[in-house]
């Protein structure tokens, strides 16, 4: 019905329009409504030419500006091979030729120039700086594939060495409405905290440059980096305008965190880790604190908010706790897979029970599913998030990187996890909730074992289950369940053999 409107719209409202697909915009026009419309176009074009060709899972893309109505719900775009219209409400507002196939030039300038007319419309849009503008846009193509694609600002946040050292002047902060760049966090004792710096204030200059004068990049390169530097910036506060001279601070990251737990009833005391991603470093954490620790009771994995797209790092941490196993497969088209199993022998024995939830993603739904699939550890918490994707990075010519998920990860058993995620034997949220105490999953604090596994389940109603097992919403909650219940697996063996004999 709404393809129709816009036709039978065409057949009474014509719109001036050039001959051509390219060059809609004169070459003495360089900033139109605030936009540098011709940089802005070649960045499209160059992202489309990078686009063409590429395989998700076994699916080509294609350029299809249509998707750029998912911007807003009041635009309704029409490629009809010759035109591309667009229409907000009930108002033709747009009429553009369409480019020929392959004429890149032609895809970026129109796109720029439907954008500059739902600028007009809309506000929010309107506010985007360049970062921002590629990144929601670049959301909008790719989103008619059901595919998440990401635009980054810059190659430079892609690497820094190994990636542990960043540095900070310790605040962060975005453009308001009015488009002044306005603290909104600052970080407890870092160079900014120490300055005085505080929420609401308004950075009007850094290093002797206008802040309205610089990109959403620069400001980025500013406030963090992987080197040092020195910024002098020039504040609006609520007690006047102020002078400051910040020198970055050294943050150390760590892609894991390994805690020890003595316990006077347990000779070797029991080892929580938190994995934060799924690198080579999160392995060295982990391979040095097993072997320090070899004489554990019984491990805690920890994966709630974990990701990954390193699947030659996923597969060696898997490798630690269960040796030459397949961890995962990785699907780039529709028949071709690649089977990763760690080269290495497993470094211990001890019981473990990995905690997962929706925030666990990639790699590291990939990893949970290869503990119970290989029976080596018992799955507790909620349900994973089902994005099991593993990123291909691709550099443009503005110095930007598109991130593109289109790697499917299944499980080293061949079975698909994006889309379904992995399914805990414990569900945390059901141990809370006596109504619940039978649904779906164990409620161990009952002791009732007549469970369903539902990862063996291949025709499961996901979101059948998602309600089921719903998320904690309180963190303090989630994290004092999942240390109560963890533990009491881990110190109970009976209940452990049950559990892992389902």
């Amino acid at each position: 019905m709404k393809i129709y409107k816009i036709f039978l719209m065409l057949g009474l409202v014509v719109f001036p329009f050039v001959a051509g697909a390219t060059d809609l915009f004169h070459d003495d026009v360089k900033i139109q409504d605030g936009m540098d419309v011709r940089a802005t176009s070649e960045v499209f074009a160059d992202i489309y030419e990078k686009l063409d060709g590429v395989n998700w899972a076994g699916k080509n893309i294609d350029v299809v500006i249509e998707s750029l109505e998912k911007l807003n719900p009041n635009a309704h775009i029409a490629a009809t091979g010759e035109r591309a219209v667009l229409v907000w409400g009930d108002e033709l507002i747009a009429n553009f030729p369409y480019p020929e196939s392959k004429d890149w030039k032609g895809y970026g300038e129109v796109t720029t120039a439907l954008l500059l007319k739902m600028r007009e419309r809309d506000a929010q849009l309107r506010s985007l700086y360049d970062a921002a503008l590629y990144q929601v846009v670049v959301n909008a193509l790719l989103s008619g594939i059901d595919q998440n694609g990401n635009y980054i600002y810059s190659k430079d946040v892609l690497s820094g060495g190994d990636d542990k050292i960043l540095t900070s002047i310790g605040f962060d902060g975005g453009r308001d409405e009015r488009g002044n760049f306005r603290v909104t966090g600052v970080f407890k004792d870092s160079p900014a905290d120490t300055a005085g710096i505080r929420e609401g204030d308004i950075v009007s200059e850094v290093n002797g440059m206008r802040v309205a004068n610089m990109s959403d990049a620069d400001m980025s390169a500013v406030l963090s980096g992987y080197n040092s530097g020195t910024a002098k910036l020039k504040l609006l506060t609520p007690f006047g305008n102020r002078n400051v001279t910040l020198r970055r601070a050294t943050v150390i990251l760590a892609d894991a965190d390994v805690i020890h737990r003595s316990d006077v009833n347990s000779k070797g005391g029991f080892l929580e880790i938190v994995v934060h991603k799924i690198s080579d470093g999160a392995v060295n954490i982990i391979n040095e604190a097993l072997n320090k620790y070899k004489d554990t009771e019984g491990i805690i994995l920890d994966l709630r908010t974990s990701s990954g797209d390193d699947e030659k790092a996923a597969g060696k941490l898997a490798g630690l706790f269960m040796g030459q196993k397949p961890v995962m497969r990785i699907a780039e088209t529709a028949v071709d897979e690649l089977e990763v199993v760690p080269g290495g022998e497993a470094i211990t024995a001890a019981p473990v029970v990995v905690l997962i939830s929706d925030t666990t993603r990639g790699t590291a739904e990939a990893i949970a599913s290869a503990f119970y699939e290989n029976s080596r550890g018992i799955l507790v918490g909620t349900p994973t998030s089902g994005r099991a994707r593993i990123a291909s990075y691709i550099e443009l010519n503005n110095g930007g990187v598109l991130e593109l998920l289109n790697k499917s990860v299944k499980t080293g058993g061949g079975n698909s996890l994006d889309g379904r995620g992995v399914f805990p034997i414990v569900c945390l949220s059901n141990i809370r909730n006596s109504g619940q105490a039978e649904a779906f999953f164990l409620n161990v604090a009952n002791g009732n074992f007549n469970i369903r596994d539902y990862n063996k389940v291949k025709d499961v109603d996901v979101k059948a289950l998602r309600k089921a097992c719903p998320n904690i919403t309180s963190g303090t909650d989630e994290d004092a369940m999942s240390a109560l219940v963890a533990l009491k697996l881990l110190t109970d063996k009976k209940i452990y053999s049950e559990l892992m004999d389902l």
